[in-house]
């Protein structure tokens, strides 16, 4: 399974951090080899695991994009504008 996807008791208690991020990406890596070499095998209904895999893990890492990119934006108001008479 997916080193992303923990037990509930779990959950909340990992750190993300580069090293994770890493693995997800290599275990993402190794998914889409397996399907590749399935698909050319003609054994697309074995892919089917994979694919949702795969699919979780990318969802994985888009969440925690989105909530680096909310987190690390600066807490400005946008420019005021100036008054064209």
């Amino acid at each position: 399974m997916s080193v992303a996807f923990v037990p509930k008791r779990h959950r909340g208690k990992a750190q993300i951090n580069q090293e994770t991020i890493q693995r997800l990406l290599d275990e993402n890596d190794q998914l889409v080899r397996c399907i590749t070499e399935y698909m050319q095998k003609g054994r697309a209904m074995e892919c089917v695991q994979y694919q949702q895999i795969l699919h979780r893990n990318i969802v994985y890492l888009g969440t925690i994009a989105d909530a680096s990119q909310t987190w690390l934006q600066p807490q400005t108001s946008p420019p005021m504008e100036r008054n064209q008479h």
